[in-house]
């Protein structure tokens, strides 16, 4: 069994405040949420070989891409670290291998959400991403991703609201919330709670073969909406192919083809 995780860090258990996601802020806990994150992954990689996994690479996916200690993950487990530059963004190396399953961890809830005090869809600049009239968190633009390469999405943890709307779109995934959000608080799980969860929950979903439901559905079509918050950013990334601005601070673009989406998400957002 092959396994593709995908790993970010404002879903991670107990974070509340964008100053615990970036390094060298004097106001924040970074360090701690780093480590948080990378014990996260490595009980999801730790259910996955205990489900049978062979083949493990965990993306680091979250700003630098330089976040989880390698040193925690099990030593049969592969990471790829820093940004490659492809339109794949967070889910880099899913074009590269045969995968049974993809996993998320630390995933939060989509731009406009109340979900999550850190609730936002790729960058803090788009007030909200649709797509077919939905609203659009990573898991989606990523989920997606993996469905374009025929890989289910079987697990994700994260925020509360996340996981709600996970299970919208994939009714069999397993979800693990860790934290609610509420207004600019986060209620979370202890987080060594968060670590067990993470870990039996994957495993009881692979041991059990339902991640052969977890199909993502891919429409026929795609109809993107990105609302930005300042019009400046609209007009310039009306520039790229294809797009039509509908407003000052609304862009619009169809595609049949996810692959046309992935550009479009790698330049304008």
């Amino acid at each position: 069994m092959n396994l593709f995780i995908s790993s970010d860090i404002e879903g991670t258990c107990g974070i509340a405040a964008w100053s615990e996601t970036e390094p060298g802020r004097p106001d924040g806990d970074y360090a701690y949420f780093k480590q948080q994150m990378s014990r996260e992954v490595a009980a999801a990689c730790r259910g996955a070989l205990a489900a049978g996994g062979e083949r493990i690479l965990v993306k680091d996916a979250h700003d630098s891409a330089r976040n989880i200690d390698p040193s925690v993950l099990p030593e049969e487990v592969q990471i790829n670290r820093g940004w490659a530059g492809d339109v794949y963004s967070m889910m880099s190396g899913i074009q590269h291998g045969d995968w049974d399953a993809a996993v998320f961890t630390g995933y939060h809830a989509a731009a406009c959400c109340d979900g999550n005090p850190l609730s936002h869809t790729m960058n803090t600049s788009v007030d909200y991403v649709e797509i077919n009239g939905v609203r659009a968190s990573e898991f989606t633009l990523n989920a997606y991703m993996a469905g374009y390469h025929g890989v289910p999405v079987c697990f994700v943890s994260g925020d509360a609201a996340l996981c709600d709307s996970a299970r919208r779109m994939i009714p069999d995934i397993a979800t693990v919330p860790v934290n609610k959000g509420d207004g600019n608080s986060a209620t979370s799980l202890h987080p060594a709670l968060a670590v067990k969860r993470i870990e039996e929950t994957l495993r009881a979903q692979l041991e059990s073969g339902a991640y052969r439901t977890c199909t993502v559905p891919m429409p026929p079509k795609f109809e993107i909406i990105i609302r930005y918050k300042e019009h400046r950013a609209a007009y310039r990334c009306s520039f790229y192919p294809g797009v039509e601005q509908v407003d000052e601070k609304t862009l619009r673009f169809t595609c049949v083809d996810y692959m046309d989406a992935m550009c479009l998400f790698q330049f304008v957002l």
